[in-house]
């Protein structure tokens, strides 16, 4: 099934040709006159007039689907050499054009096809392995409160004022954000708030995006099966504070990695931090309860005093991060401060997924969060510990096909902070998940005071935690978060955290269908 997906209205049709000119393509097939209106990667995205642009995959060349995406209206098609191989017969009324890296230029030839003859929402980036998409959430949530048109693109969501739609990646591909971008100018969007992931900066998805603010989260133990070691995982996030991609920069020194940036990258930075590391903007917590937290920011223009509806240092430090990448944008302390101030009821955003209460007002507290690193795990658990009144239950687990060095370590964490541990499945994809499970055993076990046990379904292993749970305990749901499906096998089953939670909680007595708090 294919996803919705933004097209500007504003834009004309462009000459093949002239592109063709401009981005030096060679033609294997002449352009015959045509024009196009659109430009996509994939064929069941396809719209009348688009220009298919044929990459090659991780599993096989795009250049195979290019059949269905002439069926679905493409009026040409753009490939590199291995492409052209794999075409075959086109009718040779079809303009075919080659050059050898096409995605190298692929940022920069929707930006053209797209242009829709107004100026672009300033984009507000934030990359780094944890907080991405709570940074994009609280950005866009402040901007609302201040009145102004916001656009934001981050894994849970793509949003434009009120209009909403899916997002198969946590950054989109460049035609799909450029297409986004001149949709948000029609709109009156006043700044776009964008999650950029290390794979999307890597695949040149932000390319021929101007950055406006690209901010720095933290760095730590995640997607080594892509990267291979942390320098090379770091570099790749430090590309986004390039001169030529960014003008300016708000880095969190939450790690040393974001110390590391702060100092060596060579566009203006200001940075965030705890007062004793002498940050540009000093974050204080002034309290914390399992309903929210509190914290006063000071920097070189005085101070803001503010709240989030979530919990734990690392949130504080996201919303504080949100605050000044827009101080950075332009906007005042005074206008800030009116709209989220503490008189003005804080940040009101919750963000879907991370530390997120389902449990309404129960004397359960149950929260869902989408950690999958050793990171995620220690900020969400130290967190919690210190809050609970009684004792913390922990349902985990994580996904496969992925880095299995922080496996043991996860469980490590989640034994030494939990009174008990259910070690449950999560996102196998094609690994057997019996493997996954035994790695985080192999940590989780460790920790000897800690009941420990495993159990592979997932709607069973949140059953279980809320019935082994008395009023007063905290259970957290440790891994899906806000995902709406399980890759299990290379298939996608609809799955919600969320409602297996609540579901379990009405069964348990805890909640009835009226108090019921999902969305």
């Amino acid at each position: 099934m294919s996803l919705p997906r933004l097209r500007p209205t504003s834009h004309r049709p462009q000459a093949l040709s002239d592109l063709a000119e401009r981005h030096h393509w060679r033609w294997h097939q002449p352009d015959l006159g045509v024009s196009v209106t659109g430009i996509s990667l994939d064929s069941h995205t396809v719209q009348p007039g688009d220009l298919f642009v044929a990459l090659p995959g991780r599993a096989q060349h795009g250049a195979r689907f290019a059949p269905a995406a002439l069926d679905a209206g493409a009026r040409a098609i753009l490939t590199d050499p291995d492409g052209l191989q794999v075409l075959g017969e086109i009718d040779p009324a079809v303009p075919i054009a080659v050059v050898d890296q096409p995605r190298e230029k692929l940022g920069q030839l929707a930006a053209e096809i797209y242009d829709p003859g107004v100026s672009l929402p300033p984009v507000l980036a934030v990359t780094g392995t944890n907080g991405k998409t709570s940074v994009v959430f609280f950005l866009d949530d402040i901007a609302r409160a201040m009145g102004l048109v916001s656009a934001m693109s981050n894994t849970h969501e793509r949003r434009i004022g009120d209009e909403r739609i899916s997002t198969p990646l946590t950054t989109p591909e460049a035609p799909d954000l450029q297409a986004l971008l001149a949709v948000a100018a029609e709109a009156g969007a006043q700044l776009m708030a964008l999650e950029a992931s290390a794979q999307a900066i890597e695949r040149q998805r932000l390319d021929g995006v101007s950055v406006a603010v690209a901010g720095f989260t933290n760095l730590s133990h995640d997607h080594l099966e892509d990267y291979g070691d942390m320098e090379h995982y770091f570099s790749t996030k430090a590309a986004l504070f390039d001169p030529q991609v960014t003008r300016s920069a708000v880095v969190s020194l939450e790690t040393e990695w974001g110390e590391r940036l702060a100092r060596h990258t060579s566009v203006p930075v200001v940075t965030v931090g705890r007062p004793d590391q002498s940050p540009t903007w000093a974050l204080e917590l002034t309290e914390s309860s399992l309903e929210g937290t509190s914290f006063v920011l000071r920097g070189p223009s005085g101070q803001i005093s503010s709240s989030v509806r979530a919990l734990g240092e690392h949130m504080v430090r996201n919303a504080a991060l949100a605050i000044v990448m827009l101080i950075e944008a332009g906007y005042g302390l005074e206008h800030l401060e009116a709209a989220i101030g503490l008189a003005a009821g804080g940040i009101r955003r919750v963000v879907p997924g991370r530390l997120e209460r389902v449990s309404g007002a129960s004397d359960l507290a149950v929260f869902v969060d989408a950690g999958r690193s050793p990171d995620a795990y220690q900020h969400t658990l130290s967190t919690l510990r210190p809050l609970c009144s009684g004792r913390l239950i922990v349902v985990c687990g994580t996904s496969g096909n992925r880095d299995r060095s922080k496996r043991a370590e996860m469980g490590r964490i989640a034994a030494h902070y939990g009174d008990v541990v259910l070690v449950s499945d999560d996102d196998p994809r094609r690994e057997d998940p019996a493997h996954i499970r035994a790695d985080i055993l192999a940590g989780a076990r460790g920790e000897s005071d800690t009941v420990v046990e495993e159990i592979p379904e997932q709607e069973r292993a949140i059953r279980r935690a809320i019935e082994l749970a008395a009023p007063g305990d905290t259970v957290v749901w440790i891994g899906p978060g806000s995902q709406s499906y399980r890759d299990v096998s290379g298939q996608r089953l609809p799955f919600s955290a969320r409602h297996e939670a609540q579901a379990a909680l009405i069964d348990a007595g805890y909640l009835d269908q009226a108090s019921e708090v999902a969305r």
